[in-house]
């Protein structure tokens, strides 16, 4: 989807002053609805290479103080947004698979680290991941202990994010039922559900169904199909796409991508012409 502002902002020296000391005029949530692509796999200049309309980016390792709450961090962003006409779709908080959410004392001051700094750089969403380590369980089983502490906390820091204009999206390996009953007790629209269609499908799970069971609470997707080109592995593309279609879903896909020709952004390109033809987009 065109960004309404990117001409404006490429071609008047005016608006660029004003973006300097308005970051939300790079907001990621644009008031027109449509599906737009980004990656995480891609830095800025190559998915403007690529023909991208953003990336996501990581918030740092597990310090104290997250890379991306440092000012010089976010605007070498700034900087790069500027240059590109691009936006950050997405934050990635990675650093929850291996020091989980659930249990180390950090996790709450990293979840406002991050808010405050998506808020700054005008990105939407959240990625708070619970893989490896930090595991909620998978295949239907739930780690009920660790799901009890997570609930708490992210329901701690909902209000901060809701004020923000920010979702905080949980991905993992549990059902979409299981994913609804986390959201159910949270009871929050800043809290919403991140869709890895490459994970659930490795899991075995039913894809199209789940998404069309979520619906709504889906604010956001990953694509990636193993280590092939989308739509050459085993993730069913065209199905995927029937369901959102039907949840008429309008906003971003990450794609979380491999790299089989280790050309950047000739593969992203690629990957990215096969959702606009997947989805028939402009």
């Amino acid at each position: 989807m065109p960004m309404t502002r990117r001409n404006f902002l490429r071609t008047s020296s005016a608006a660029l002053a004003v973006a300097t000391f308005s970051p939300r005029l790079f907001a990621a949530d644009d008031p027109k609805p449509g599906i737009r692509i980004s990656s995480c796999v891609v830095g800025l200049k190559q998915a403007k290479q690529a023909g991208l309309d953003g990336v996501e980016v990581g918030v740092g390792g597990a310090e104290d103080k997250l890379q991306i709450s440092k000012p010089e961090v976010r605007e070498n962003y700034k900087k790069d947004m500027r240059e590109t006409g691009l936006v950050i779709s997405s934050f990635m908080m990675g650093l929850f698979n291996s020091d989980p959410l659930a249990s180390d004392p950090r996790g709450p001051a990293w979840l406002e680290q991050s808010i405050d700094a998506a808020k700054d750089l005008g990105a939407k969403d959240i990625l708070v991941a619970f893989f490896g380590r930090g595991s909620l369980g998978s295949r239907g089983n739930i780690k009920k202990a660790d799901v009890d502490v997570v609930v708490e906390r992210l329901k701690a820091a909902a209000p901060r994010a809701k004020e923000a204009g920010v979702r905080l999206c949980i991905e993992n390996e549990l059902t979409a039922q299981q994913n609804a009953d986390i959201l159910d007790r949270i009871n929050s629209p800043a809290v919403t559900v991140y869709y890895d269609v490459g994970n659930i499908t490795n899991n075995g799970y039913d894809v199209p169904a789940e998404i069309r069971f979520l619906k709504d609470r889906i604010s956001i997707f990953h694509f990636k199909d193993g280590g092939n080109y989308l739509g050459q592995g085993k993730v069913k593309y065209p199905e995927i796409a029937a369901a959102m279609k039907d949840i008429n879903y309008q906003g971003w896909i990450v794609m979380e991508t491999s790299n089989p020709s280790r050309d950047g952004v000739a593969d992203a390109k690629r990957n990215a012409e096969f959702i606009r033809k997947l989805l028939k987009l402009g």
